[in-house]
C-alpha cells in the first residue's frame, strides 16, 4: 500500500509539472527530477521485499543482489545531489532574485541535474565493483531485508578493510560536503529572510523552501545514523533495519505530501488537473 502510494503520489508530481505552464520553473523541474529518483529508489528494494514476503522465499542471485546494491546507492547518492542543488535554486530565488532568472536558465537547470545524476553513477563505480569482487564462501544469509552494503562485507570471506575506508570516506565526502553546502545555504537564506520589513513577506519567502528544508532534515537525520561510520561490517543491524524502512519505504510516501501541502502553487496545479479530469 505505501509503496504504491509512493509511485503515484510522486509520478503525479511529475505529470503536474510536465503539463502545467505555471510550474515550469527551477525549483519544480528539480522537484520532479526528485520525485522521479524516489520512484526508482523505493522500487529497487519494495517489489522484491513483497515478492520475499508473499512467496516466503527470501531469496536472490548474486548478480541480482549487486545490482539492487548499486541501484540503491545511485539513486540514495544522487538524492543528496539533487536536494543539494535545490538548497542552491532556494538560495538565489531568496537572496539574488532580481539575477535569479539569468542565473538559473533552463540550460543551467539541465547542468545540474546531469551533474547529480552522474556524480551519483561515478562515485559509488569502484566501491560496487570491490564488492562484486569479494569472495562469498562462508555463508550465504544477508542479514537484512534488501542487499545493503554493511550485511554483505560481514559475511564476505575477503579483506574489506579497503572498502570499508573507501565507503567512509565516500559517505564523508558525500552526506557531510552535501549537508555543509545546504546548511551555508540556508544560513544566508534565513539572514535574508529576517531582513524582510513585512512579517506577511517573511512567511511568504520561507513557506518557498520549508518543504525542502523538511525533507533535509528527515533525510540526513536517517541517513546519518546508518552510513557514516567508519565501520559498516560491524554496525548494529536491527537498528539499521528500522532506519532503511523509514529511508526506503515511509520517506518517498511522505515527500509528495510534504512538498503539496504547504505549496499553493502546486495544489492549485493539482486542483486544476482533478477539475479538468471530473469534467471530461
Amino acid at each position: 500500500m505505501l509503496y504504491m502510494l509512493s509511485i503515484a503520489g510522486n509520478g503525479l508530481i511529475i505529470v503536474v509539472v510536465r503539463i502545467n505552464s505555471h510550474l515550469q520553473k527551477p525549483m519544480y523541474f528539480f522537484l520532479s527530477n526528485l520525485s522521479f529518483l524516489e520512484m526508482w529508489y523505493t522500487t529497487t528494494v519494495v517489489p522484491k521485499m513483497l515478492a520475499n514476503l508473499l512467496l516466503a522465499k527470501t531469496t536472490i542471485c548474486f548478480y541480482c543482489c549487486m545490482a539492487q546494491l548499486y541501484f540503491h546507492f545511485l539513486f540514495g547518492v544522487t538524492e543528496f545531489f539533487i536536494l543539494t542543488v535545490m538548497s542552491f535554486d532556494r538560495y538565489l530565488a531568496i537572496c539574488n532574485p532580481l539575477r535569479y532568472a539569468t542565473i538559473m536558465t533552463s540550460s543551467v537547470c539541465l547542468q545540474l541535474s546531469l551533474a547529480a545524476w552522474f556524480g551519483g553513477f561515478f562515485s559509488i563505480l569502484f566501491q560496487i565493483i570491490m564488492v562484486v569482487k569479494l569472495p562469498f564462501c562462508s555463508s550465504n544469509v544477508v542479514n537484512h531485508f534488501y542487499c545493503d552494503i554493511g550485511p554483505l562485507l560481514t559475511i564476505s570471506g575477503g579483506d574489506t578493510h579497503l572498502i570499508e575506508a573507501f565507503n567512509f570516506l565516500i559517505a564523508v565526502a558525500v552526506i557531510v560536503t552535501s549537508l555543509l553546502l545546504t546548511v551555508i545555504s540556508y544560513v544566508f537564506i534565513i539572514s535574508t529572510i529576517l531582513r524582510i520589513p513585512s512579517t506577511s513577506g517573511q512567511k511568504k519567502a520561507f513557506s518557498t523552501c520549508a518543504s525542502h528544508l523538511t525533507v533535509v532534515s528527515i533525510l540526513y537525520g536517517a541517513v546519518l545514523f546508518v552510513y557514516l561510520r567508519p565501520s559498516a561490517a560491524k554496525s548494529s543491524f536491527s537498528h539499521n533495519k528500522d532506519i532503511s524502512v523509514l529511508n526506503i519505504v515511509v520517506t518517498p510516501v511522505l515527500n509528495p505530501f510534504i512538498y503539496t501541502i504547504r505549496n499553493n502553487e502546486v495544489k492549485a496545479a493539482l486542483w486544476k488537473l482533478f477539475q479538468r479530469k471530473a469534467l471530461a
